[in-house]
Order: structure tokens, then C-alpha cells, then sequence
């Protein structure tokens, strides 16, 4: 039996005390957050007139003659693949950023907001699943199979290179533009405007005055962490695992395939300087020249089969909308959105939103899935389907970090700062701006199929389709609503309370005659008895600050996190060693339930995912919240919880702890051998366990 820490766990001298914060009831939904906010009250009822023309047109038959002026067009075909270009980087500052960058190069030394791209860069689409085990070990080749989930269009090689890029100008665009030179090359450097800032040699031996020796290692280096073909199709498959012993994930670590996952994301950017430098302050665009780097996430055929197959209902699940002579018009019908219906709204002119791709594209729910875990709050996504030379949307900001992934076609988009501090990383997003609100855009580009673009809360966008095709894209959003002032509306409230209940100066009465000096009418006063309660006050403060549940309050906001998550994509796999494809089942040939099987000490166990679950005191209990039963709909069901006694609360704790370890059962922290079993075995009938090994029955004929 293994031996164990003599660490104390907060839970073993629990007592029961109320100190968990109060949820906020916050209903709003990141799922349908990535773009643009609902229409407000006042706008539908300025909107009622049009709808009710458009209802009774629609009661008529079709709705070509409500919008004669919009030219029809029919769902275009992908222009041609563009031949191999290198991937251009541009990294997008804020307008006082961009005045400060003035200075000569000499002057600045090397620019902080272009990325260093590596000599040859790994770019990977994850179209197609080549049976990857979990462990990192390569597992003979599959079979070929004709099935293929949704969004997929090719089983050709997921991997394609980019040709070298290098360092830019820190001008009000960094560009990046490498030679075509099939050699080698040195970096060149341009501005945003493609003007050559110095020359480099191109003798092979020499590249920017370095031994050549020592840029291979640096490019070795940089390659190490590279989007792999390997890592993309592991963590996000677009076909379930095969089940097989050798394929199980005894070190599976759902928080670093996170990791790689958006690496693969923001490729060739590196996370770190992405945080560092670009997240929260700044856009980011990447135009990578790969027309399939994005795809398999999804497609227009793709939403074609779900309006088929699929209850699609207006505004519940998808909107309609134009944006033409500055006014935004939303045009949905009651009731459910039939393909017929839909494809002639597209026909005349309109956008098509779908506001919960996740809940019926496995591909989109698989990605939002692992990236949750990454940025440890809840992560949705809407798609947007544009007809050509239209636009849907007005002018606006969000409250949601955006990352726009161009699927097909092309669109043309402008992004503008805010317009004033209070603006910057709003909580709320915007109403419509006409172009008089607007100044001067920070960037003015085109997406094609495979480029991203990233930008703040707070930055004005508005995006429009070219002429010449449709355009596809998904928003992947996140961030909403989990910032300190967040984590301080759950905390100051209940450090008030704490105060109160146990500091008995909270509780002492005011002054007799403080509202003759104190109030808005005497806020130009200054005498003794106002600074005297002045004082007063920031004394208590100071006070309350000691009693802040901090822990507390975090917990709450991962227990909200927890009830905004989507479930997890488990791979066959971990099916076969958790209760959710393991153990008992009916033999149709024997006509008995067979398998049964039973946890032993020497049970190799470790939760599922990393941040399926989240233990905390609440309500004079120690809880167990997960995801595992959650629905792809936001908020469909309540909050799940496993209600455990403050006993068998540190047995949890090892759990999470040791994660992505396995441990034994028996060296779960706890008295007994039963309890560590009983343990064991409630959370794996949960869902929440994995097993090192499948569990062996306790006979060929349980019955």
C-alpha cells in the first residue's frame, strides 16, 4: 500500500460554515455572443412594421418580390486554390500604439508585435483521423473507410508548408513577406505598406550577420512547438478513436491537448507571445494562403443537412438579417426554419446566422469542447453564411474575444479602436453605429479561406462579402463575463456579510447627526465630524478586506464556468474504460446480463477530463459540480452536483491533484480500504473516473 502525504486537506477540517459566495443569475448566453448582441426593445418595435410586411409575404409564397433591389445569387463555388504563398502575419495595434511607433528601427530596436516565424512552418487541417493513439505512439495505419463526418472534403495530407517568413516593421501594420526563392532564404522586412526596409544577403552562409549554425538551432527550437499533424488529429479527430489497449490514454492530459489545440488555432503564433503581447490590447490577423487550413470545422453543406435534418427554430437557433443604406434589419419568421425558407431569404440578399453551431455540428462541438479547457470559461461559437456584395450586420463591438476562422469564400472587414476609455474591454456589447460614429479603421482587409483574425472586447467591426462569392466563417468566442470586476461582484457582497456576522464594529450605529454633514448637499463641507466619518468609513474597509472570501468566490465563478460548459467529446477509447462503454450489459445470446465487475485496490483510476468537475463547500455541504451531464444547449438543465461527506472530501482533492496521473484506489487518502473503494466506485458510476485497465468481470455468466 502506498504511503501518504501528511498534508492536511482544506477538507478534512471542514465544519460546515456558510462562506460560499452568491451566484449572480447572469442569462446571458456566449453561445449566441460571438458577433452581435440581440436586438433591443426599442429597435424591434421600430422593426414591427417591416416584419409584419415580410410575415404577410411570406404567408404568400416567396419573398423575391419584398426585396427586389437585392440582386439574387445562388450559393457560389470556391474559386480555385491560389497556388503556395507564404502566411502573412499582421498584427493590428491601438491608435496610440500606432503613433508611438514613429521612430526609426535603429531607434526601436527589433519590433515586439511581430511574431519570429520559423524556417519552415507545419500547418495542419484536420480533416481526417489516422488512428492516433492517445500515448503519442503510432499505431499501424487504419483501413481506408468511405465514412466521413460532416465538414470534411478531403483525405488528402493534413500537413502543408509555408515558406520562411521573417521580422517586420513596427509600423501601423507588421507584414510579413518572405521571398519566393525556393532556397533558403534570409528574412525580409516590410511595412504594412510592402516597402522593403533593408537588405539581406543571400549567399547561403550568412543571414542577417549570423552564423548559420546558430540560426538552425534556433529554428529547431522554435519547430519543437509546432502544430503537429499528430497533436491536431489526437486532441480534435474528426472521427472517434478505435478502441484497442494499445490506443489507451494512460497520460492523457485533456488541459495540454487544449494547449496544442489553439496553437494550432493561432499557428504560427506562439501563445505565450500572444498573451504577452496581442490579448486584450490588440487584433491579430494571419493570412496563412492555405484554402484548406481551416476546413473540416464546417460548411455550407454542412448547415444545409441540419436545416434538413435538424428543429431549427428563428431566433432560438438562427437569424436573418440585412444591412443596407445603414439600417440593420433582422427578418425572422415564427416558427421553424425550413431549408426552403431559409435559402430564399439567402436568395434576396440576407445573412444566415447560426447561433449554436455546437449543438448539432460534432466537429464545432469537439473544438469548443477542448478549447473550454484552455481558456477555463466558456467557449461558444455562431456562423455566418453572407451572400455575395452583401453585408449583415452593422457596425458594432462585443463583450466576447473573438477568433474568426474564414471557411469559404472571401469577406472584406474593417475594424476601428474604441471610441473612448470606457469602451475598452466593455462588459456589454454596443448597439448599432452608423459610419458618422466611426473613425478611421486600424485595419481595412480581406479574409480568404484559412486565414484567422483576432481582436479585443471594445473593437468596432463591420465586415462585408465581395462580389465575386459567398463567405463562410465561425466566430469562436470566449471571455464573457470572467474578468476581476466578475470575481469582485461575487466576492465584495459575502466579505460584507462575513464582516458583519463576526467583526463587531460592522455592527455598531451610526453618528446621531451624520446626515447633517454627510450626502451630496454637504459634500463641500469640511469640518471634523464629516472627515472624522470619512475616516470611519475607510478604516471599515480596510476591515472588510481581511474577511474576503477569495477561494470562495473563485470557486463560484468555476462553479458557473461549470454550468456554462459544453459536456466532453470522449473518444471510444475512454468509452471502453468508464462506465459510459464498460461493464454490465445484456447478452442477447445468453439472455443475462453479463460483465458485472467490481473496483479492487489495485485499480489504476483518474478523472475523465481535467476541468469536468470542481469541489466546494456550499450550503453547509462539501459538492461535487461537473459537466459530464450537461446538454449541447446553453443552460438546458440546472447545475449538477454529487453531494460527499467532508470525510471522503480529500480522497477528491488527491483525484484532482494527481491528475493526468493514474492512481491506485488504495492509495486514495482515506482510513479504510471500503471507504477508498466506495469512493472510488460512486464517482466511476458517475461518469467521472477513467480506468488504467478495463475492469475484468467477476464471471463469464453474471447475472
Amino acid at each position: 500500500m502506498m504511503s501518504h502525504s501528511k498534508k492536511v486537506s482544506a477538507f478534512s477540517v471542514f465544519k460546515g460554515r456558510k462562506d460560499s459566495a452568491s451566484s449572480l443569475d447572469s442569462r446571458a448566453s456566449i453561445r449566441k455572443a460571438s458577433s452581435s448582441q440581440s436586438i433591443r426593445e426599442d429597435v424591434k418595435k421600430a422593426l414591427d412594421g417591416k416584419g409584419k410586411k415580410l410575415m404577410k409575404v411570406l404567408k404568400g409564397g416567396s419573398l423575391r418580390s419584398s426585396l427586389r433591389n437585392t440582386p439574387k445569387s445562388r450559393p457560389t463555388i470556391l474559386p480555385e486554390p491560389q497556388g503556395d504563398h507564404p502566411v502573412q502575419l499582421t498584427s493590428v495595434r491601438s491608435t496610440t500604439d500606432l503613433e508611438e511607433d514613429q521612430g526609426t528601427l535603429q531607434d526601436r530596436g527589433r519590433p515586439l508585435s511581430t511574431p519570429v516565424i520559423p524556417k519552415q512552418i507545419s500547418a495542419v487541417r484536420p480533416t481526417r483521423n489516422q488512428n492516433i493513439p492517445p500515448s503519442g505512439k503510432r499505431s499501424p495505419p487504419a483501413p481506408p473507410t468511405e465514412k466521413q463526418s460532416p465538414g470534411n472534403r478531403s483525405n488528402r495530407s493534413s500537413i502543408e508548408t509555408a515558406t520562411p517568413l521573417a521580422e517586420a516593421s513596427n509600423k501601423q501594420f507588421s507584414s510579413l513577406k518572405p521571398s519566393k526563392h525556393k532556397k533558403t532564404p534570409s528574412p525580409r522586412v516590410s511595412d504594412g505598406a510592402g516597402r522593403h526596409i533593408g537588405k539581406n544577403k543571400r549567399d547561403g552562409a550568412e543571414v542577417d550577420n549570423k552564423p548559420a549554425k546558430k540560426k538552425k538551432k534556433d529554428n529547431s527550437e522554435v519547430q519543437m512547438q509546432d502544430c503537429s499533424t499528430e497533436e491536431m488529429e489526437h486532441a480534435v479527430s474528426f472521427e472517434d478513436e478505435s478502441t484497442s489497449s494499445s490506443q489507451l490514454p494512460y497520460m492523457f492530459n485533456s488541459g495540454e491537448e487544449a494547449r496544442k489545440i489553439f496553437e494550432c488555432l493561432i499557428h504560427p503564433v506562439k501563445p505565450d507571445k500572444f498573451f504577452r503581447e496581442l490579448w486584450e490590447r490588440k487584433p491579430l490577423l494571419v493570412q496563412r494562403h492555405m484554402a484548406q487550413y481551416n476546413d473540416g470545422w464546417f460548411s455550407t453543406a454542412e448547415l444545409d443537412k441540419i436545416l434538413r435534418e435538424e428543429n431549427i427554430q428563428f431566433s432560438t437557433n438562427l437569424d436573418v438579417t440585412t444591412f443596407t443604406n445603414g439600417q440593420r434589419e433582422t427578418h425572422n419568421p415564427v416558427g421553424r426554419a425550413f431549408p426552403s425558407v431559409v435559402w430564399d431569404f439567402y436568395q434576396n440578399g440576407c445573412s444566415v446566422r447560426l447561433l449554436n453551431p455546437q449543438t448539432y455540428s460534432r466537429n464545432v462541438w469537439k473544438l469548443l469542447s477542448v478549447l473550454q479547457e484552455y481558456f477555463n470559461c466558456c467557449v461558444g461559437a455562431n456562423v455566418y453564411l453572407t451572400p455575395p456584395g452583401t453585408q449583415g450586420f452593422a457596425p458594432h463591438y462585443d463583450d466576447i474575444e473573438a477568433f474568426i476562422l474564414q471557411l469559404e469564400g472571401r469577406k472584406h472587414w474593417r475594424l476601428y479602436s474604441p471610441r473612448t476609455d470606457n469602451e475598452v474591454l466593455p462588459r456589454l456589447s454596443s448597439g448599432n453605429f452608423s459610419e458618422k460614429d466611426l473613425g478611421k479603421p486600424i485595419l481595412d482587409t480581406v479574409l480568404d479561406p484559412g486565414d484567422l483574425l483576432y481582436f479585443p472586447r471594445g473593437t468596432i467591426h463591420q465586415g462585408n462579402c465581395m462580389e465575386d462569392t459567398h463567405s463562410l466563417h465561425i466566430t469562436v468566442s470566449c471571455y464573457q463575463k470572467n474578468t476581476w470586476g466578475d470575481l469582485f461582484e461575487k466576492m465584495v457582497p459575502r466579505a460584507l456579510q462575513i464582516a458583519i456576522d463576526e467583526d463587531v464594529e460592522f455592527r455598531r450605529g451610526l453618528p446621531r447627526e451624520y446626515s447633517s454633514y454627510m450626502g451630496i448637499a454637504n459634500s463641500d463641507m469640511d469640518g471634523a465630524p464629516r472627515n472624522l466619518f470619512l475616516k470611519k468609513v475607510e478604516q471599515l474597509m480596510v476591515r472588510m478586506i481581511q474577511h474576503l472570501p477569495v477561494d470562495s468566490a473563485c470557486d463560484q465563478m468555476a462553479k458557473s464556468f461549470i454550468h456554462d460548459s459544453l459536456p466532453p467529446v470522449l473518444s471510444d477509447a475512454e468509452k471502453a474504460f468508464s462506465v459510459h462503454g464498460s461493464g454490465e450489459h445484456w447478452d442477447k445470446e445468453k439472455m443475462c446480463v453479463v460483465g458485472t465487475a467490481e473496483m479492487e485496490p489495485d485499480t489504476t483510476i483518474k478523472i475523465i477530463r481535467k476541468g469536468i468537475l470542481r469541489l466546494l463547500t456550499e450550503e453547509d455541504e462539501v459538492r461535487i459540480y461537473h459537466s459530464l451531464e450537461n446538454t449541447r444547449l446553453y443552460h438546458e438543465i440546472e447545475p449538477t452536483f454529487i453531494q460527499i461527506s467532508s470525510e471522503v472530501a480529500p480522497a477528491v482533492e488527491y483525484l484532482i491533484h494527481s491528475y493526468p496521473k493514474y492512481v491506485t484506489v488504495e492509495s486514495l487518502p482515506l482510513p479504510s480500504i471500503d471507504q477508498r473503494i466506495d469512493v472510488a466506485s460512486m464517482l466511476y458510476e458517475k461518469g467521472l473516473l477513467l480506468t488504467g485497465e478495463q475492469l475484468l468481470p467477476l464471471d463469464e455468466d453474471s447475472s
